[in-house]
């Protein structure tokens, strides 16, 4: 699965976490939610990895309309199985409305 990509709008950031392995390895990480605008399960719940990718969700605001692009993925636990949702990058999405009038003005062109 490449480039997977949804549009929702941004909901909420949470705050940053600092994050610290056995072997000492640091990272940060945040999560954020967008909402798809479906009847149900309508929220997903995205994470970011390291300084580079938290500092993109920083240009984006609640209520943004946005593109998230992402991979999923799975591990295994304790006979349990755990998923991501890696964000990798966020765009602004199209919020242009198609004129249903745009048709119409078209064949009314002079030439």
């Amino acid at each position: 699965m490449n480039n997977l990509s949804i549009i929702g709008t941004l909901t909420k950031k949470n705050q940053i976490e600092n994050i610290e392995n056995k072997e000492g390895k640091k990272w940060i990480k945040q999560t954020f939610l967008i909402d798809i605008g479906q009847d149900y399960n309508s929220t997903i719940c995205f994470q970011l990895f390291g300084d580079e990718k938290v500092k993109i969700l920083e240009s984006f605001n609640i209520g943004d309309k946005i593109e998230v692009f992402f991979n999923i993925s799975s591990r295994e636990y304790n006979n349990r199985y755990y998923h991501n949702i890696d964000a990798w990058k966020i765009i602004h999405a199209n919020n242009s409305k198609v004129n249903p009038n745009a048709e119409n003005e078209e064949d009314e062109l002079p030439f």
